[in-house]
């Protein structure tokens, strides 16, 4: 899998995409994550890729030409299953749509910046519009890293127990079980007797209710889909 994010502040996605499971996936060669510069395609002198709003708006814009000509490089070079845009008013992220995402080959993601981009770029340039949540971030960088994130540590190979991410929080629309390790007893508390039985069926039964008991009492909308 390739994922190709656009921004136009690549220092700030160095960390998160050089660590831990993104690093091991893409050492092992599963997913290849490139970013790119924004302002490597702009044609003035200064690399500007933001302009004030037409109709008196505040802020700064950014602008079409400079995405666009990102974007048509890419694609000239291979196909695209999806141009994702982060923004605050796209659809909300999850679990199933992670799920979706890691089954593509290639995706793009452009990294919303300053008051917004030119809404050209959302009708002709995007397939896709993602957002992490209901709130305004300074950029669509850590969005993007989320969302790549999410992606990629469900790449078979990322992790080396494949069977932990079938398992995590929001397959199958439940919230996980309450899980515990060694010691089975600490400065008073205990591990459930059920999980120190070995009996395997009990225990799968006990988890299933323990997920749907914590999904009904905090997440009960995951319940309603």
């Amino acid at each position: 899998m390739r994922i190709d994010i656009i921004t136009v502040l690549p220092e700030m996605l160095e960390s998160p995409l050089g660590c831990s499971i993104l690093k091991r996936a893409v050492d092992k060669g599963l997913a290849q994550i490139v970013v790119h510069n924004l302002r490597d395609y702009t044609t003035n002198k200064h690399r500007k890729v933001d302009d004030y709003p037409f109709g008196g708006e505040a802020g700064m814009v950014m602008q079409v030409e400079p995405v666009d000509r990102c974007i048509a490089a890419l694609k000239a070079e291979r196909d695209y299953d999806e141009v994702i845009f982060t923004a605050p008013d796209g659809e909300t992220f999850n679990q199933r749509m992670a799920n979706s995402l890691s089954m593509l080959d290639n995706i793009i993601i452009l990294c919303g910046h300053y008051k917004g981009v030119d809404y050209r770029i959302r009708e002709h340039l995007v397939t896709r519009e993602i957002s992490i949540g209901d709130y305004v971030l300074t950029g669509g960088e850590l969005p993007a890293a989320i969302i790549t994130d999410a992606i990629v540590r469900l790449l078979p190979g990322a992790i080396g127990d494949e069977q932990s991410a079938l398992t995590d929080s929001f397959q199958d629309n439940l919230l996980e079980p309450p899980i515990y390790t060694r010691p089975a007893e600490y400065n008073g508390w205990r591990v459930p007797d059920i999980l120190l039985s070995g009996h395997e069926a009990r225990i799968a039964e006990w988890k299933h209710q323990q997920a749907l008991e914590r999904t009904r009492r905090l997440r009960p909308d995951l319940l309603q889909d």
